[in-house]
């Protein structure tokens, strides 16, 4: 399955890219941290480390590291506008349960 972007977040994404001068893509993974144990890290990448997983959705990779993979297989990330707030939304199908300040989740 691996990761997607939709078409708003990989805009993102592109424009940013394109903003800082360089990079290969965006590199997404999971940490322990929080109180449900799992919080996402999001970083540009500049190049792939070598048991990096590659996928790539609307001209954007994303890249994942293999152990976080089986937390976030099949998860989409968005990106949208919601009032006054914007920002990258996680529509991960695995996750069990979250906790009530949207900082870390369940598998």
């Amino acid at each position: 399955m691996g990761v997607v972007l939709s078409e708003a977040a990989a805009t993102h994404v592109k424009n940013f890219i394109a903003k800082r001068g360089r990079g290969l893509g965006l590199r997404i993974g999971v940490r322990t941290s929080g109180c449900s144990g799992m919080a996402y890290k999001l970083e540009f990448a500049d190049e792939a480390g070598s048991d990096d997983l590659l996928f790539e959705s609307f001209g954007v990779t994303v890249l994942v590291d293999p152990k976080s993979l089986p937390y976030i297989d099949g998860m989409e990330l968005d990106y949208a506008r919601e009032g006054l707030n914007e920002g990258f939304k996680f529509n991960n199908p695995n996750v069990k349960d979250s906790c009530g300040c949207g900082e870390s989740f369940k598998v």
